[in-house]
């Protein structure tokens, strides 16, 4: 039977990326060593972080005096690397969920913390729009996309302050006007690579405002001196991403990745609309592209678990709802198919056939 990956992160990944990581885990460039054993400093893994580099410049158009990092610690370990490094007196953060909370908690630690707006006292089931960004903030920071919610923003706000966005699992999914931003940031493990890297995108002339001490490996400009070598990084993740991103430019692009997200999504919508049985759970004009979250009709609700059931199967794979919030969530970042979203709205039919 075939399985149909809709896990949140770690997530699908193009079958290419996959099969070409594998092969240079067995033998890496022709070299007779396995990419897991290769010095991080050798030419023949310097020209993949060069390459991962250079693609994200340029599939993402970022301009000059920016820095593309790859790190480790995941995008937790920004939630406190961004106060270190830009929160002198005051920050603004935009509370629109589980992530966001998070960071907006490590972030009180070094200073006072405005949060612009919440969705909180409704369970995080819309996308605050109406705020004022305060223009004494040292940075504006936000997330994009919430996985565990389904709620997506898409659009680059207007900000007087330095803007900071955490993009885990929506970055490379459309185009992203990165002149508006001194970060953005994110865990490669749902668009980009297996669990074990974080990127960073950076511009260079944000950093050196702050009057603290930073820690050696928890200040960026380290890192930007280093390469992203400092340390040795996360070697195999940085391949697999670079390996993805040469997928995304021979599919066409960011833009042809916008397009897919937007048909996947519009087809999974649009049957949990029509479906007698199933409702979705946020603001339909916030309705997340990456992260399809819904649940039976309360007159249906007991039949959940047969449903999880009933679609495992028929070899869906991951899509039960995030613990907090429960129900069902399909994950579709970019390497998801059309085929897949439409042999889980088979299922959908079937069991509404059926009940």
């Amino acid at each position: 039977m075939k399985k149909y990956n809709f896990n949140a992160g770690p997530s699908i990944l193009p079958k290419q990326a996959i099969d070409n990581t594998a092969k240079a885990v067995q033998d890496f460039n022709g070299i007779g060593l396995s990419i897991l054993e290769i010095s991080h400093r050798s030419k023949d893994f310097k020209a993949v972080i060069d390459e991962a580099e250079a693609l994200f410049k340029e599939l993402l158009d970022i301009p000059e005096g920016y820095s593309v990092l790859f790190l480790g610690g995941g995008a937790s370990m920004q939630f406190c690397m961004i106060p270190y490094n830009f929160l002198e007196k005051k920050a603004a953060y935009l509370n629109t969920g589980v992530w966001a909370k998070k960071a907006i908690k490590e972030a009180k630690g070094f200073g006072e913390v405005v949060e612009v707006a919440s969705s909180a006292d409704a369970n995080y089931t819309f996308y605050p729009k109406d705020f004022t960004i305060p223009s004494d903030a040292d940075y504006f920071h936000f997330t994009s996309n919430n996985t565990i919610y389904g709620t997506e923003y898409r659009k680059d706000f207007d900000s007087p302050v330095p803007m900071i966005a955490d993009m885990s699992s929506d970055i490379l999914s459309r185009p992203v006007d990165v002149s508006k931003y001194a970060v953005i940031y994110g865990g490669a493990q749902k668009n980009i690579a297996p669990a074990g890297v974080t990127f960073v995108i950076i511009k260079n002339d944000a950093l050196g405002k702050v009057s603290r001490y930073i820690p050696t490996m928890l200040n960026y400009q380290t890192h930007i001196d280093g390469g992203s070598m400092f340390n040795t990084p996360p070697v195999l993740p940085i391949y697999t991403a670079m390996e993805t991103m040469r997928w995304v430019k021979e599919q066409g692009g960011v833009k042809e990745m916008e397009r897919r997200a937007i048909e996947r999504a519009d087809i999974v919508y649009s049957e949990i609309d029509r479906n007698r049985l199933f409702r979705g759970t946020v603001a339909e004009e916030d309705r997340s592209r990456m992260n399809i979250c819904f649940v039976m009709k309360d007159e249906y609700k007991e039949l959940e678990p047969a449903f999880l059931e009933f679609a495992t199967q028929h070899g869906m794979v991951g899509v039960k709802g995030h613990r907090s919030v429960g129900g069902f969530r399909i994950s579709c970042y970019n390497a998801q198919s059309v085929e897949a979203v439409k042999e889980l709205v088979k299922c959908m039919q079937e069991f509404e056939k059926q009940h």
